[in-house]
């Protein structure tokens, strides 16, 4: 969220579209010049606003003397990978919120369990790790599609491998996961928002239908 009384729309320094700021990457420069994401948007000095798109922060790293350059109005280094780096802070993030959905007991694991909250409880989301079996995968889609909302309408997340699910909820062979109701389900799925939009193709046009 933008700091009280600033704007809430930015301009890309690559593509020169103005955007809300939840669409773009700032970027600082650090004390030894190097530009780092802010993904929370608070580091102190100039920032630069780029799309957040692994496409066009791609090309902002090609570009880096007209792109951070003219924005910093100094010297900027670029260590290469920084669409990759951003990539990386954008997953973290989002599995540093699937733990507190743990925390915050809003977060249920395992088939079965999955299977009842389904049946029974607010479930805004569903969670299957990317190395689940298809088989278990459809079944609750399946069951969730059959029931009235909130069910029905939640978000599935599939971008976890089992062990990155195992580390976040501090539990082992997690395939399976339900969201229940509440602030921490929400935060982690707009992680994920973030997260499948960076890595989602956003070139003007193409995601208009082009794709």
């Amino acid at each position: 969220m933008p700091r009280k009384n600033e704007p809430t729309e930015r301009q890309c320094a690559v593509t020169r579209e103005v955007l809300p700021v939840s669409s773009l990457i700032r970027f600082v420069l650090d004390p030894e010049g190097q530009v780092v994401p802010d993904l929370k948007r608070v580091l102190p000095g100039r920032g630069v606003w780029v799309t957040a798109s692994r496409e066009i922060v791609a090309e902002a790293e090609k570009d880096r003397k007209k792109v951070f350059g003219r924005g910093f109005k100094t010297e900027a280094r670029v260590e290469p990978g920084l669409a990759d780096r951003a990539d990386a802070l954008l997953e973290r993030a989002a599995l540093q919120a699937l733990s507190m959905t743990r925390k915050a007991g809003e977060v249920v694991t395992g088939y079965a369990k999955v299977d009842a909250a389904l049946r029974r409880d607010p479930v805004i989301g569903l969670i299957h790790a990317s190395d689940a079996a298809d088989d278990g995968v459809n079944k609750l889609a399946a069951l969730a599609a059959n029931i009235d909302e909130p069910a029905n309408g939640c978000q599935i997340v599939r971008l976890f491998d089992s062990a990155q699910l195992d580390l976040a909820l501090g539990r082992s062979n997690v395939i399976h996961a339900a969201l229940l109701a509440g602030q921490a389900s929400e935060n982690f799925l707009a992680r994920v928002r973030a997260l499948e939009q960076f890595r989602r193709y956003t070139a003007a046009g193409d995601e208009q239908g082009n794709a």
